[in-house]
């Protein structure tokens, strides 16, 4: 989640402006909610009226019982779940707190990736000079695992799909800075050209899960945007 004040925001990111796009509803029942997220919303509010406009806000206003399940970062766009039971918010926290959902993720990355395959294994912990930016740190670090498949090549950026195996803040894009090809549009992590882009290009592409009553397999999807 993103920190509401400086020193947390980088230089011209102190301002908040979250889409006025309504959400799309990928997928409706009596236990699950799941929406295709708007990058530059944040998932929870954040400290200050300010910070107030988020996604579980605007879902709540329409579904009151929904309860929050996971996050994605303010400018990660794509698939959310919601949980509109108790039981179900359990069943699901179960589900990625033992790592059995999987994830897919679309990244645009500077440069061009020459591996058609690879897995990023760094350790992160919270650069707390600087929170909330995470730092690789051999010796207090998290596990935090990602493996990564080029999709396509375009002059000098690389299409990937990322499937992390972990879930801490900022991995995806902490673990592609760490390989030397930044996600594209990354206010805390690129430099340079990587910099320059409408927005991070991050999207929370696939997600399976198994259904918390009865436990059938479910996959959802929301498209890319860029």
């Amino acid at each position: 989640m993103d920190c509401p004040a400086n020193p947390c925001y980088p230089p011209g990111m102190t301002d908040y402006n979250p889409p006025s796009d309504p959400f799309n509803i990928i997928h409706e029942d009596q236990h699950l909610l799941v929406v295709d997220k708007p990058a530059g919303l944040l998932s929870v509010p954040g400290k200050g009226e300010h910070l107030s406009d988020c996604l579980l806000a605007r879902i709540q206003a329409i579904f009151p019982a929904a309860l929050l399940v996971h996050r994605l970062d303010r400018d990660t766009s794509g698939v959310m779940v919601f949980a509109l039971t108790k039981m179900a918010q359990r069943h699901l926290g179960l589900q990625f707190e033992k790592r059995h959902i999987q994830k897919t993720y679309a990244a645009l990355v500077q440069g061009h990736v020459a591996e058609p395959t690879g897995t990023v294994d760094l350790p992160l912990i919270v650069d707390w000079e600087n929170r909330p930016r995470q730092i690789v740190d051999h010796e207090n670090g998290r596990q935090a695992i990602t493996d990564w498949q080029v999709i396509e090549h375009d002059g000098d950026t690389t299409r990937l799909a990322l499937m992390p195996k972990t879930g801490r803040s900022h991995q995806l894009r902490v673990h592609m800075l760490a390989i030397g090809h930044p996600i594209i549009g990354d206010p805390f992590y690129a430099s340079g050209p990587a910099v320059d882009a409408p927005r991070m290009m991050l999207h929370s592409h696939k997600l399976r899960l198994r259904h918390p009553e009865g436990g059938q397999g479910m996959c959802f999807t929301a498209q890319v945007p860029f």
